[in-house]
């Protein structure tokens, strides 16, 4: 009996990938690990470094050394681009297909007549020359959303107070079904009016249309989401092998809302000491089970391209995974990584397309080296070769490498 816990410190990722000239130029020379250690000289993150982040990132920097009895590795990103939606879809032992990039205008027309045809009330808004958006019932607006990359993703935003989140989630679904972009994020909030989010519609480069979310303050209270994306099939995705099979799943932080379960060990959250609290105190509880946190706020210091934010954040973290090992028993595996890179030195905002760290520890288990994995999916079928329950759709197990 024991734990597999999984840490995803977002974005904290260790050097460019080797295609990131041919398919991400702005990328070139980022290391988000790397990079944060030389500016910020006096971080104090010594439980990474002695579980091998130096290791990962091949360079050592004054008081920062390789570990020498660190169990460690690195992998590469097998989806396109650097997403932490996709991230974690991979993690979780699957690829997704590769989506299509379009405003909703190209698609509206079909999303229309399928909810139509569904027994849905919709009806379009806009301006004669511009694109438009669609209203559902007189509760929900879906559109593109405008607070990410145009044309990946679009938004089905609800009023709780009149629609289920449910009933929302049913109409998120049903456009799911009908168009191909990467992500259908359906969302609702409670007091809040149809008018409030159509008074925050938009149209950016008289192409996209949508709703300036936060600006509708359908975020303010009572929220609810849930991000459906392009080609994901949790049934082959190793939460829902661990449900089937009656083992216990713990998902904390963005990892709740992205990833699918029929667990109701589910705890949203962002700030990142309250998603600890709830990782020690799911530790105390699950005696034989699999946990999956992740820390939001070091990729959202990396949006901000705020090294200063980026290392308090690491520091809380670090404090936080050295409680961690001191619960953790012979029959546990701790793996901290993430899922992409945000340099915040690279000169822009975006993630970067980076390896990741594979920071391994288990009590009593020393120098074990598994390699630069191909893809994130390796995790999830070593989780599945630690619990004896079938594999995920992608990934091979490194827990051989590890005894």
């Amino acid at each position: 009996m024991g734990k597999f816990i999984v840490i995803v410190l977002d974005s904290f990722a260790v050097g460019a990938m080797k295609d990131v000239p041919e398919v991400r130029a702005q990328d070139v020379g980022s290391n988000t690990a790397l990079h944060i250690i030389e500016q910020k000289k006096d971080i104090n993150i010594p439980q990474l470094v002695e579980l091998g982040l130096m290791n990962c990132i091949g360079e050592e920097r004054d008081k920062f050394k390789f570990s020498q009895f660190a169990n460690w590795g690195t992998s590469k990103l097998s989806h396109q681009g650097a997403d932490s939606f996709l991230g974690h879809q991979e993690i979780m032992g699957t690829i997704p297909p590769i989506p299509l990039n379009e405003p909703f205008s190209a698609s509206i027309d079909q999303v229309k007549a399928r909810l139509i045809e569904e027994g849905y009330s919709v009806k379009e808004v806009g301006q004669e020359n511009e694109p438009k958006i669609l209203v559902v019932n007189d509760c929900v607006t879906v559109g593109d959303n405008l607070e990410t990359d145009l044309g990946q993703v679009y938004n089905v935003s609800g009023c709780l107070d009149v629609i289920s989140f449910e009933d929302l989630t049913e109409i998120g679904k049903i456009v799911r079904d009908v168009v191909k972009v990467s992500r259908v994020i359906t969302f609702g909030g409670e007091d809040v009016t149809v008018d409030d989010l159509l008074a925050a519609r938009k149209v950016i480069d008289k192409t996209f249309a949508g709703v300036d979310a936060p600006e509708s303050g359908v975020y303010d209270k009572g929220y609810q989401v849930v991000h459906l994306g392009y080609g994901i099939n949790p049934e082959v995705q190793i939460p829902t092998i661990l449900d089937k099979n009656n083992i216990d799943v713990s998902l904390i932080g963005k990892v709740a809302d992205i990833v699918q379960t029929k667990s109701n060990r589910l705890f949203p959250g962002v700030d990142s000491q309250y998603l600890f609290n709830q990782l020690m105190t799911q530790v105390d509880e699950i005696d034989h089970g699999f946990i999956c946190l992740n820390i939001q706020e070091t990729d959202l210091a990396g949006h901000a391209e705020d090294v200063d934010r980026y290392a308090d954040r690491l520091e809380v973290s670090d404090k936080n995974i050295s409680q961690l090992i001191k619960k953790l028993t012979t029959d546990d595996i701790l793996i901290v990584m993430a899922d992409h890179g945000n340099d915040p030195t690279i000169g822009h905002s975006q993630h970067t397309r980076e390896r990741v760290p594979l920071l391994i520890y288990s009590k009593g288990m020393k120098n074990k080296h598994v390699g630069n994995r191909s893809t994130m999916s390796d995790v999830a079928a070593t989780v599945s070769e630690y619990f004896e329950v079938e594999k995920p759709a992608n990934g091979e197990s490194f827990l051989g490498k590890l005894s």
